[in-house]
Protein backbone atom coordinates (compact mmCIF):
# COMPACT_ATOMS: atom_id res chain seq x y z
CA UNK A 1 0.00 0.00 0.00
CA UNK A 2 1.26 3.49 -0.76
CA UNK A 3 2.37 5.29 2.37
CA UNK A 4 0.64 8.56 3.32
CA UNK A 5 2.43 11.64 2.07
CA UNK A 6 3.73 13.84 4.82
CA UNK A 7 2.23 17.36 4.92
CA UNK A 8 4.23 20.42 3.99
CA UNK A 9 3.57 23.65 2.08
CA UNK A 10 0.85 22.92 -0.44
CA UNK A 11 -0.38 24.77 -3.48
CA UNK A 12 -3.67 26.59 -3.16
CA UNK A 13 -5.70 26.37 -6.36
CA UNK A 14 -9.26 25.74 -7.48
CA UNK A 15 -8.65 22.00 -7.72
CA UNK A 16 -7.64 21.71 -4.05
CA UNK A 17 -10.75 23.77 -3.14
CA UNK A 18 -13.10 21.83 -5.40
CA UNK A 19 -16.28 20.83 -3.47
CA UNK A 20 -15.65 17.10 -4.05
CA UNK A 21 -12.53 15.08 -4.65
CA UNK A 22 -11.19 16.14 -8.05
CA UNK A 23 -10.37 12.53 -8.85
CA UNK A 24 -14.04 12.11 -9.76
CA UNK A 25 -13.63 14.80 -12.41
CA UNK A 26 -10.48 13.04 -13.59
CA UNK A 27 -12.45 9.80 -13.84
CA UNK A 28 -15.11 11.48 -15.97
CA UNK A 29 -12.84 13.34 -18.37
CA UNK A 30 -10.38 10.44 -18.57
CA UNK A 31 -13.25 8.16 -19.53
CA UNK A 32 -14.32 10.65 -22.18
CA UNK A 33 -10.76 10.61 -23.50
CA UNK A 34 -10.82 6.82 -23.75
CA UNK A 35 -14.18 6.93 -25.54
CA UNK A 36 -12.94 9.57 -27.98
CA UNK A 37 -10.14 7.25 -29.13
CA UNK A 38 -12.86 5.42 -31.10
CA UNK A 39 -11.66 6.49 -34.58
CA UNK A 40 -8.33 4.83 -33.82
CA UNK A 41 -9.86 1.65 -32.38
CA UNK A 42 -10.64 -1.45 -34.39
CA UNK A 43 -14.34 -1.56 -33.46
CA UNK A 44 -14.81 1.70 -35.42
CA UNK A 45 -12.21 1.07 -38.12
CA UNK A 46 -13.90 -2.26 -38.88
CA UNK A 47 -17.02 -0.42 -40.05
CA UNK A 48 -14.96 1.24 -42.80
CA UNK A 49 -13.21 -1.91 -44.05
CA UNK A 50 -15.80 -3.08 -46.58
CA UNK A 51 -16.22 0.40 -48.19
CA UNK A 52 -12.44 0.78 -48.34
CA UNK A 53 -12.05 -2.62 -50.01
CA UNK A 54 -14.71 -1.74 -52.59
CA UNK A 55 -13.61 1.83 -53.36
CA UNK A 56 -9.85 1.29 -53.35
CA UNK A 57 -9.92 -2.12 -55.06
CA UNK A 58 -7.94 -3.91 -52.34
CA UNK A 59 -8.06 -7.57 -51.32
CA UNK A 60 -8.87 -8.53 -47.75
CA UNK A 61 -5.34 -9.72 -47.08
CA UNK A 62 -3.94 -6.52 -48.61
CA UNK A 63 -5.98 -4.19 -46.41
CA UNK A 64 -5.22 -6.39 -43.39
CA UNK A 65 -1.51 -6.07 -44.17
CA UNK A 66 -1.79 -2.29 -44.50
CA UNK A 67 -3.57 -2.18 -41.13
CA UNK A 68 -0.82 -4.33 -39.65
CA UNK A 69 1.89 -1.98 -40.95
CA UNK A 70 0.04 1.06 -39.63
CA UNK A 71 -0.47 -0.54 -36.23
CA UNK A 72 3.15 -1.70 -35.98
CA UNK A 73 4.17 1.85 -36.82
CA UNK A 74 2.03 2.93 -33.87
CA UNK A 75 3.96 0.62 -31.51
CA UNK A 76 7.31 1.81 -32.83
CA UNK A 77 6.39 5.47 -32.53
CA UNK A 78 5.10 5.05 -28.98
CA UNK A 79 8.54 3.84 -27.90
CA UNK A 80 10.65 5.88 -30.31
CA UNK A 81 8.99 9.14 -29.29
CA UNK A 82 8.75 8.06 -25.65
CA UNK A 83 5.11 9.04 -25.15
CA UNK A 84 5.00 7.33 -21.74
CA UNK A 85 8.12 9.19 -20.61
CA UNK A 86 6.66 12.48 -21.87
CA UNK A 87 3.53 11.87 -19.78
CA UNK A 88 5.70 11.19 -16.71
CA UNK A 89 7.71 14.39 -17.26
CA UNK A 90 5.24 16.88 -18.77
CA UNK A 91 1.91 15.68 -17.42
CA UNK A 92 -1.20 14.50 -19.24
CA UNK A 93 -2.79 17.80 -20.28
CA UNK A 94 -0.38 18.77 -23.06
CA UNK A 95 -0.14 15.21 -24.36
CA UNK A 96 -3.94 14.84 -24.44
CA UNK A 97 -4.54 18.13 -26.25
CA UNK A 98 -1.92 17.44 -28.91
CA UNK A 99 -3.09 13.84 -29.34
CA UNK A 100 -6.74 14.87 -29.77
CA UNK A 101 -5.88 17.55 -32.33
CA UNK A 102 -3.71 15.19 -34.35
CA UNK A 103 -6.26 12.37 -34.14
CA UNK A 104 -8.81 14.78 -35.62
CA UNK A 105 -6.33 15.62 -38.39
CA UNK A 106 -5.88 11.89 -39.03
CA UNK A 107 -9.66 11.55 -39.48
CA UNK A 108 -9.70 14.44 -41.95
CA UNK A 109 -6.81 12.84 -43.80
CA UNK A 110 -8.64 9.50 -44.01
CA UNK A 111 -11.46 11.28 -45.83
CA UNK A 112 -9.00 12.01 -48.66
CA UNK A 113 -7.24 8.66 -49.16
CA UNK A 114 -7.29 7.27 -52.68
CA UNK A 115 -4.41 4.77 -52.75
CA UNK A 116 -2.87 2.02 -50.66
CA UNK A 117 0.17 4.09 -49.65
CA UNK A 118 -2.12 6.86 -48.36
CA UNK A 119 -4.20 4.34 -46.45
CA UNK A 120 -1.27 2.88 -44.55
CA UNK A 121 -0.25 6.37 -43.39
CA UNK A 122 -3.82 7.02 -42.32
CA UNK A 123 -4.01 3.78 -40.36
CA UNK A 124 -0.71 4.61 -38.64
CA UNK A 125 -1.93 8.08 -37.63
CA UNK A 126 -5.31 6.83 -36.39
CA UNK A 127 -3.71 4.10 -34.34
CA UNK A 128 -0.88 6.21 -32.92
CA UNK A 129 -2.92 9.23 -31.86
CA UNK A 130 -6.03 7.23 -30.88
CA UNK A 131 -5.29 3.70 -29.72
CA UNK A 132 -1.81 4.80 -28.64
CA UNK A 133 -1.31 8.31 -27.28
CA UNK A 134 -4.78 9.52 -26.26
CA UNK A 135 -5.68 6.15 -24.79
CA UNK A 136 -2.41 5.87 -22.86
CA UNK A 137 -2.52 9.37 -21.40
CA UNK A 138 -6.18 9.11 -20.34
CA UNK A 139 -5.72 5.71 -18.68
CA UNK A 140 -2.48 6.73 -16.96
CA UNK A 141 -4.06 9.90 -15.57
CA UNK A 142 -6.95 7.99 -13.97
CA UNK A 143 -4.51 5.52 -12.40
CA UNK A 144 -2.49 8.38 -10.91
CA UNK A 145 -5.50 9.70 -8.99
CA UNK A 146 -6.75 6.36 -7.67
CA UNK A 147 -4.92 3.59 -5.79
CA UNK A 148 -7.00 1.55 -3.31
CA UNK A 149 -10.18 1.78 -5.39
CA UNK A 150 -8.46 1.75 -8.76
CA UNK A 151 -10.16 -1.39 -10.03
CA UNK A 152 -13.61 -0.20 -8.99
CA UNK A 153 -13.32 3.23 -10.56
CA UNK A 154 -11.84 1.79 -13.74
CA UNK A 155 -14.80 -0.57 -13.79
CA UNK A 156 -17.15 2.41 -13.56
CA UNK A 157 -15.18 4.07 -16.36
CA UNK A 158 -15.57 0.92 -18.40
CA UNK A 159 -19.36 1.04 -18.15
CA UNK A 160 -19.45 4.27 -20.16
CA UNK A 161 -16.91 3.08 -22.71
CA UNK A 162 -18.71 -0.25 -23.05
CA UNK A 163 -21.98 1.51 -23.79
CA UNK A 164 -20.23 3.39 -26.56
CA UNK A 165 -18.74 0.16 -27.95
CA UNK A 166 -22.24 -1.25 -28.07
CA UNK A 167 -23.79 1.59 -30.08
CA UNK A 168 -20.99 3.43 -31.91
CA UNK A 169 -20.36 0.81 -34.64
CA UNK A 170 -24.04 0.90 -35.57
CA UNK A 171 -24.04 4.70 -35.57
CA UNK A 172 -20.92 4.79 -37.74
CA UNK A 173 -22.43 2.24 -40.12
CA UNK A 174 -25.58 4.36 -40.47
CA UNK A 175 -23.46 7.49 -40.91
CA UNK A 176 -21.49 5.81 -43.69
CA UNK A 177 -24.73 4.76 -45.35
CA UNK A 178 -26.12 8.29 -45.12
CA UNK A 179 -23.16 10.47 -46.13
CA UNK A 180 -20.47 8.05 -47.35
CA UNK A 181 -17.34 6.85 -45.60
CA UNK A 182 -15.27 9.94 -46.45
CA UNK A 183 -17.74 12.38 -44.91
CA UNK A 184 -18.19 10.02 -41.95
CA UNK A 185 -14.49 10.33 -41.17
CA UNK A 186 -14.75 14.12 -41.39
CA UNK A 187 -17.62 14.09 -38.88
CA UNK A 188 -15.53 12.04 -36.43
CA UNK A 189 -12.65 14.50 -36.78
CA UNK A 190 -14.92 17.45 -36.12
CA UNK A 191 -16.29 15.82 -32.97
CA UNK A 192 -12.76 15.46 -31.60
CA UNK A 193 -11.99 19.15 -32.14
CA UNK A 194 -15.28 20.38 -30.69
CA UNK A 195 -15.47 18.06 -27.68
CA UNK A 196 -12.16 16.48 -26.71
CA UNK A 197 -9.66 19.28 -27.23
CA UNK A 198 -11.31 21.87 -24.94
CA UNK A 199 -12.08 19.26 -22.27
CA UNK A 200 -8.46 18.05 -22.16
CA UNK A 201 -7.12 21.61 -22.09
CA UNK A 202 -9.37 22.68 -19.23
CA UNK A 203 -9.61 19.62 -16.98
CA UNK A 204 -6.76 17.10 -17.41
CA UNK A 205 -4.29 17.13 -14.49
CA UNK A 206 -1.17 15.16 -13.58
CA UNK A 207 -1.62 13.82 -10.03
CA UNK A 208 -3.35 14.71 -6.74
CA UNK A 209 -0.13 15.50 -4.86
CA UNK A 210 0.40 18.52 -7.12
CA UNK A 211 -2.74 20.07 -5.63
CA UNK A 212 -2.39 19.20 -1.96
CA UNK A 213 -4.53 16.08 -2.26
CA UNK A 214 -4.07 12.35 -1.76
CA UNK A 215 -5.17 9.51 -4.03
CA UNK A 216 -8.64 8.01 -3.52
CA UNK A 217 -10.19 11.15 -2.07
CA UNK A 218 -8.65 11.23 1.38
CA UNK A 219 -8.81 14.42 3.40
CA UNK A 220 -6.76 17.21 1.77
CA UNK A 221 -3.19 17.36 3.03
CA UNK A 222 -0.45 19.87 2.53
CA UNK A 223 1.87 18.27 -0.01
CA UNK A 224 5.02 19.73 -1.61
CA UNK A 225 4.52 20.39 -5.30
CA UNK A 226 7.60 18.43 -6.31
CA UNK A 227 7.59 15.76 -3.62
CA UNK A 228 8.38 12.36 -5.09
CA UNK A 229 5.69 9.71 -5.02
CA UNK A 230 6.12 7.82 -1.75
CA UNK A 231 5.34 4.19 -2.48
CA UNK A 232 6.63 0.77 -1.60
CA UNK A 233 6.40 0.11 -5.34
CA UNK A 234 8.51 2.45 -7.46
CA UNK A 235 9.93 0.23 -10.19
CA UNK A 236 11.63 1.92 -13.12
CA UNK A 237 10.97 0.64 -16.62
CA UNK A 238 14.36 -1.09 -16.70
CA UNK A 239 13.60 -2.88 -13.42
CA UNK A 240 10.13 -3.89 -14.57
CA UNK A 241 11.55 -5.37 -17.77
CA UNK A 242 13.71 -7.71 -15.67
CA UNK A 243 10.72 -9.33 -13.94
CA UNK A 244 9.11 -12.45 -15.48
CA UNK A 245 5.65 -11.12 -14.64
CA UNK A 246 6.05 -8.15 -16.99
CA UNK A 247 6.55 -10.45 -19.97
CA UNK A 248 3.80 -12.89 -19.00
CA UNK A 249 1.32 -10.05 -18.56
CA UNK A 250 2.48 -8.33 -21.74
CA UNK A 251 2.18 -11.52 -23.79
CA UNK A 252 -1.23 -12.21 -22.27
CA UNK A 253 -2.49 -8.75 -23.20
CA UNK A 254 -0.84 -9.11 -26.62
CA UNK A 255 -2.76 -12.36 -27.19
CA UNK A 256 -6.02 -10.71 -26.17
CA UNK A 257 -5.24 -7.77 -28.42
CA UNK A 258 -4.01 -9.81 -31.39
CA UNK A 259 -6.81 -12.34 -31.60
CA UNK A 260 -9.55 -10.04 -30.33
CA UNK A 261 -8.61 -7.35 -32.84
CA UNK A 262 -8.53 -9.90 -35.63
CA UNK A 263 -12.04 -11.10 -34.79
CA UNK A 264 -13.40 -7.55 -34.63
CA UNK A 265 -11.59 -6.40 -37.78
CA UNK A 266 -13.09 -9.24 -39.83
CA UNK A 267 -16.43 -9.35 -37.98
CA UNK A 268 -18.56 -8.72 -41.05
CA UNK A 269 -16.71 -11.31 -43.12
CA UNK A 270 -16.85 -13.91 -40.32
CA UNK A 271 -20.61 -13.43 -40.05
CA UNK A 272 -21.41 -13.43 -43.77
CA UNK A 273 -19.18 -16.47 -44.38
CA UNK A 274 -21.65 -18.39 -42.22
CA UNK A 275 -24.61 -17.21 -44.31
CA UNK A 276 -25.83 -14.63 -41.80
CA UNK A 277 -26.82 -11.09 -42.82
CA UNK A 278 -24.13 -8.40 -42.79
CA UNK A 279 -26.25 -6.38 -40.34
CA UNK A 280 -25.64 -9.12 -37.75
CA UNK A 281 -21.98 -8.00 -37.61
CA UNK A 282 -22.98 -4.62 -36.20
CA UNK A 283 -25.66 -6.25 -34.03
CA UNK A 284 -23.03 -8.47 -32.35
CA UNK A 285 -21.57 -5.34 -30.74
CA UNK A 286 -24.84 -4.82 -28.83
CA UNK A 287 -24.46 -7.87 -26.53
CA UNK A 288 -20.73 -7.11 -26.32
CA UNK A 289 -21.53 -3.67 -24.95
CA UNK A 290 -24.42 -4.85 -22.76
CA UNK A 291 -22.40 -7.59 -21.07
CA UNK A 292 -19.52 -5.20 -20.55
CA UNK A 293 -21.82 -2.60 -19.00
CA UNK A 294 -23.20 -5.18 -16.56
CA UNK A 295 -19.88 -6.75 -15.58
CA UNK A 296 -17.46 -3.80 -15.59
CA UNK A 297 -18.20 -2.59 -12.06
CA UNK A 298 -18.32 -5.99 -10.26
CA UNK A 299 -15.20 -7.22 -12.06
CA UNK A 300 -13.49 -3.91 -11.32
CA UNK A 301 -14.38 -4.36 -7.65
CA UNK A 302 -13.07 -7.93 -7.84
CA UNK A 303 -9.71 -6.84 -9.22
CA UNK A 304 -9.27 -4.55 -6.19
CA UNK A 305 -9.42 -7.64 -3.96
CA UNK A 306 -7.73 -10.41 -5.95
CA UNK A 307 -4.62 -10.61 -8.07
CA UNK A 308 -5.08 -8.95 -11.49
CA UNK A 309 -3.11 -11.76 -13.08
CA UNK A 310 -5.79 -14.24 -11.99
CA UNK A 311 -8.46 -12.08 -13.63
CA UNK A 312 -6.35 -12.03 -16.78
CA UNK A 313 -6.07 -15.83 -16.56
CA UNK A 314 -9.85 -16.12 -16.66
CA UNK A 315 -10.05 -13.73 -19.60
CA UNK A 316 -7.53 -15.80 -21.55
CA UNK A 317 -9.61 -18.94 -21.02
CA UNK A 318 -12.66 -17.05 -22.30
CA UNK A 319 -10.69 -15.96 -25.36
CA UNK A 320 -10.04 -19.58 -26.26
CA UNK A 321 -13.80 -20.19 -26.04
CA UNK A 322 -14.52 -17.13 -28.21
CA UNK A 323 -12.16 -18.35 -30.93
CA UNK A 324 -13.88 -21.73 -30.95
CA UNK A 325 -17.34 -20.11 -31.12
CA UNK A 326 -16.43 -17.62 -33.88
CA UNK A 327 -16.76 -20.12 -36.73
CA UNK A 328 -19.83 -21.88 -35.32
CA UNK A 329 -22.42 -19.12 -35.68
CA UNK A 330 -25.39 -21.08 -36.97
CA UNK A 331 -28.01 -18.42 -36.23
CA UNK A 332 -28.50 -14.84 -35.11
CA UNK A 333 -29.09 -16.17 -31.59
CA UNK A 334 -25.75 -17.97 -31.55
CA UNK A 335 -24.12 -14.78 -32.82
CA UNK A 336 -25.64 -12.85 -29.90
CA UNK A 337 -24.37 -15.47 -27.43
CA UNK A 338 -20.95 -15.20 -29.06
CA UNK A 339 -21.09 -11.44 -28.56
CA UNK A 340 -21.94 -11.91 -24.89
CA UNK A 341 -18.98 -14.21 -24.26
CA UNK A 342 -16.78 -11.81 -26.24
CA UNK A 343 -17.93 -8.99 -23.97
CA UNK A 344 -17.15 -10.99 -20.82
CA UNK A 345 -13.69 -11.75 -22.17
CA UNK A 346 -13.05 -8.07 -22.81
CA UNK A 347 -14.22 -7.12 -19.32
CA UNK A 348 -11.66 -9.45 -17.72
CA UNK A 349 -8.95 -8.28 -20.08
CA UNK A 350 -9.82 -4.61 -19.58
CA UNK A 351 -10.11 -4.83 -15.78
CA UNK A 352 -6.74 -6.55 -15.40
CA UNK A 353 -5.01 -4.38 -17.99
CA UNK A 354 -6.36 -1.16 -16.50
CA UNK A 355 -4.72 -1.67 -13.11
CA UNK A 356 -1.95 -4.24 -13.34
CA UNK A 357 1.00 -2.00 -14.20
CA UNK A 358 0.25 0.42 -11.35
CA UNK A 359 -0.63 -2.49 -9.04
CA UNK A 360 2.60 -4.40 -9.59
CA UNK A 361 5.10 -1.60 -10.33
CA UNK A 362 3.80 1.59 -8.63
CA UNK A 363 3.03 5.11 -9.87
CA UNK A 364 6.46 6.72 -10.02
CA UNK A 365 7.22 5.61 -13.59
CA UNK A 366 3.73 4.53 -14.59
CA UNK A 367 3.67 6.26 -17.97
CA UNK A 368 6.90 4.61 -19.13
CA UNK A 369 5.92 1.12 -17.92
CA UNK A 370 2.36 1.37 -19.23
CA UNK A 371 3.69 2.65 -22.55
CA UNK A 372 6.03 -0.32 -22.91
CA UNK A 373 3.25 -2.78 -22.11
CA UNK A 374 0.90 -1.01 -24.51
CA UNK A 375 3.48 -1.14 -27.31
CA UNK A 376 3.72 -4.92 -26.97
CA UNK A 377 -0.07 -5.19 -27.00
CA UNK A 378 -0.22 -2.99 -30.09
CA UNK A 379 2.20 -5.28 -31.91
CA UNK A 380 -0.25 -8.07 -31.15
CA UNK A 381 -3.18 -6.06 -32.44
CA UNK A 382 -1.21 -5.42 -35.64
CA UNK A 383 -0.60 -9.10 -36.36
CA UNK A 384 -4.10 -10.40 -35.69
CA UNK A 385 -6.06 -8.88 -38.61
CA UNK A 386 -3.29 -9.67 -41.12
CA UNK A 387 -2.95 -13.29 -39.99
CA UNK A 388 -6.69 -13.89 -40.05
CA UNK A 389 -7.14 -12.14 -43.38
CA UNK A 390 -4.32 -14.14 -44.95
CA UNK A 391 -5.75 -17.40 -43.58
CA UNK A 392 -9.16 -16.51 -45.04
CA UNK A 393 -7.69 -15.71 -48.46
CA UNK A 394 -5.58 -18.89 -48.58
CA UNK A 395 -8.03 -21.38 -47.12
CA UNK A 396 -11.37 -19.76 -47.85
CA UNK A 397 -12.36 -20.03 -44.18
CA UNK A 398 -11.40 -18.77 -40.74
CA UNK A 399 -12.03 -22.14 -39.03
CA UNK A 400 -8.54 -23.67 -39.07
CA UNK A 401 -6.88 -20.48 -37.88
CA UNK A 402 -9.35 -19.92 -35.03
CA UNK A 403 -9.22 -23.53 -33.83
CA UNK A 404 -5.42 -23.60 -33.72
CA UNK A 405 -5.06 -20.06 -32.32
CA UNK A 406 -7.20 -21.00 -29.31
CA UNK A 407 -4.19 -22.84 -27.85
CA UNK A 408 -2.25 -19.55 -27.53
CA UNK A 409 -4.41 -17.99 -24.79
CA UNK A 410 -4.77 -21.36 -23.04
CA UNK A 411 -0.98 -21.68 -22.71
CA UNK A 412 -0.65 -18.08 -21.51
CA UNK A 413 -3.43 -18.63 -18.98
CA UNK A 414 -1.34 -21.37 -17.34
CA UNK A 415 1.74 -19.12 -17.28
CA UNK A 416 -0.21 -16.19 -15.79
CA UNK A 417 -1.63 -18.37 -13.04
CA UNK A 418 1.81 -19.69 -12.04
CA UNK A 419 4.15 -16.67 -12.35
CA UNK A 420 5.02 -14.83 -9.13
CA UNK A 421 4.47 -11.07 -8.72
CA UNK A 422 7.44 -8.74 -8.09
CA UNK A 423 8.24 -7.69 -4.52
CA UNK A 424 7.97 -4.27 -2.89
CA UNK A 425 10.57 -2.47 -0.78
CA UNK A 426 9.63 -4.59 2.24
CA UNK A 427 10.05 -7.84 0.31
CA UNK A 428 6.35 -8.58 0.03
CA UNK A 429 4.68 -9.67 -3.19
CA UNK A 430 3.03 -6.76 -4.98
CA UNK A 431 -0.37 -8.43 -4.69
CA UNK A 432 -0.13 -7.93 -0.93
CA UNK A 433 1.43 -4.49 -1.17
CA UNK A 434 -1.62 -2.49 -2.17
Amino acid sequence: MERPVEPSAARSDWISRFPLYYGWVILGVGTLGIVMTGPGQTFVVSMFIEPLIRDLGLSRSAISTLYMIGTLGNAVLLQLLGVGRIIDRRGPRRVAVVSAILLACACFYMATVSAAWMLVLGFMALRFFGQGSLNLVSSTMINMWWVRRRGTVRGASGIASSAIVGVLPGIVMMLIGAVGWRSAYAVLGGALLVVMVPVAAALYRRRPEDHGLLPDGGAPKVVPKRQALDSNLDYTLAQALRTPLFWVLSCGIASMSMLGTGLIFHMESIVTDQELAASVAAAVFVPIGMVQAVLRLPVGFLVDHVSPKLVLTGALVLQAAVLWMATRLISTTSAMVYGGVFGAMQVGWGAAGAVMWAKYYGRAHLGSISGAGMSIAIVGSALGPMAMGLARDLMGTYSTFCNLAAFIPLGLAVAAALVRPPTDKDGRGADAAT
